[in-house]
């Protein structure tokens, strides 16, 4: 599959490299499993001079006869001395920085902690030592959120203060899978469009599976990803177990309640008979994997809120195969295949809400873009975009069916918005699944503007 998107993110990177010509520099890249950060970086420093070096869980003295195997094959000449140590080994690549300049990667770079902890401050040792006379391009990327975090900006751990620059790859959007489901399938239904934003989530990984194996339909993703013995089966636990721990369980219970449309944390704790709060502390601030959402003209520490997994595609797997894995132990793929018949078109109405909340922000107009509700989840509106500048609000509903869509309810739902920005004019739209492939506009199928 061709390279696509990420214009601005090779962009970045080639500057990086350039600064690293006069002095050196240290960039960590953080991102989930499978969203192409490998890819990006040998895309960005395709040269024969960069080093890329895996941190396997392994013997430290094994890991580092990879590396040094790995830099004889690139440099082409033998690398002398005996490097049983990675502190050595970096010791040596940042000498030969002094005259050379050149890339090194250092993938799951958080890896280390299993194999030696100490080497974060053997490094920071050697860098503080060395760094401004080298050339060294250094680049450590992780797919262990939390972990990358720490290490790089927790005040107490040693590479703190280190890096240069931070770079968090996110997932392709909209319009990147559109471009993708264009060049493989010219034909593709908007059904076909909405399954891959949901079913993939953006993960390039994920929508290059699809497109080797020609899934380029919505029935043709779904038996893809249901088969007996697709990958997909166990991706939430290979993603998400190294970051979780051995509380792992909890976790899982969380995200699967939220998947199901328990979404309030007073709703999770019934259920789960516990307090709940550090969890969900952890899972939006340090491993990003859900946030908080609350109602337009809520205030910032209003109870009114629930909360949203980011992941589409981890919301799909909680939802719909870690909820009936006891299905999969007996052999019966077919009764999750019969659930996802079921509940797919309702599920995905959520989903097609945040479609168009992408296509929205894209547009660059909004300084605010949400939902809103008022107690007891009345007069519920799917988007709320505000453009304070030019005193406009667009209030949107979003269905699948464009035969359930009524608009005059809608600014009957709207009467208290109205009444708090009196000086603003509004605009009442409709969006329906028929729209999303349409060169797309803020206010397609709207309704009037008024007060």
């Amino acid at each position: 599959m061709k390279f696509y998107n990420r214009q601005t993110e090779l962009a970045q990177l080639e500057k990086i490299g350039q600064r690293a010509q006069k002095t050196a520099q240290l960039t960590f890249v953080v991102g989930r499993r499978r969203i192409g950060k490998t890819s990006l970086l040998l895309k960005a420093y395709n040269d024969p001079s960069t080093l890329y070096f895996f941190v396997a869980k392994k013997n430290e003295a094994l890991l580092c006869a990879e590396f040094i195997e790995q830099i004889e094959q690139k440099w082409g000449e033998p690398v002398y001395g005996e490097f049983k140590h990675f502190k050595t080994l970096f010791a040596w690549l940042m000498e030969r920085a002094r005259t050379k300049n050149f890339t090194l990667i250092i993938d799951e770079f958080q890896e280390f902690q299993s194999v030696n902890a100490a080497v974060f401050s053997e490094m920071q040792a050697i860098w503080d030592l060395q760094h401004k006379a080298c050339q060294m391009n250094l680049i450590c990327c992780g797919s262990v959120y939390a972990l990358m975090t720490r290490i790089f900006e927790n005040a107490k751990e040693p590479l703190f203060g280190r890096a240069n620059q931070r770079m968090h790859l996110k997932a392709f959007d909209v319009a990147t899978l559109e471009e993708i489901l264009q060049d493989h399938a010219p034909g593709f239904s908007n059904e076909d469009l909405l399954a891959l934003y949901l079913l993939s989530g953006g993960v390039a990984k994920y929508v290059e599976l699809f497109m080797q194996q020609q899934a380029t339909t919505k029935e043709a993703m779904l038996d893809l990803l249901l088969a007996e013995d697709s990958l997909f089966l166990e991706e939430g636990k290979n993603v998400l177990i190294d970051e979780f721990g051995k509380e792992y369980g909890n976790y899982f219970s969380i995200l699967s309640l939220i998947a199901s449309g328990k979404t309030a944390r007073a709703e999770m704790e019934s259920i789960m008979e516990m307090q709940i709060g550090g969890f969900l502390d952890r899972l939006e601030q340090e491993f990003g994997l859900i946030k908080k959402v609350r109602p337009i003209l809520a205030k910032p520490n209003s109870r009114s809120l629930k909360y949203e997994i980011e992941d589409h595609f981890l919301r799909f797997w909680f939802r719909f195969i870690y909820k009936n894995r006891s299905a999969i132990e007996a052999g019966n793929i077919g009764y999750i295949r019969s659930v996802v018949a079921r509940d797919y078109a309702t599920f995905s109405g959520k989903t097609l809400e945040r479609f168009f909340i992408d296509r929205l922000k894209a547009l660059q107009i909004y300084n605010q873009i949400g939902t809103y509700w008022e107690k007891q989840n009345t007069n519920e509106i799917d988007i709320v975009a505000i453009d304070d500048l030019n005193k406009h609000i667009l209030l949107a509903e979003v269905k699948r069916n464009p035969e359930k869509i009524q608009l005059e309810l809608l600014k009957q739902k709207a009467a208290k918005i109205i009444e708090t920005y009196p000086q603003y004019q509004f605009t009442y739209a409709a969006y329906v699944l028929d729209q999303i492939r349409q060169l797309w506009k803020p206010h397609n199928n709207s309704y009037k503007t008024s007060r």
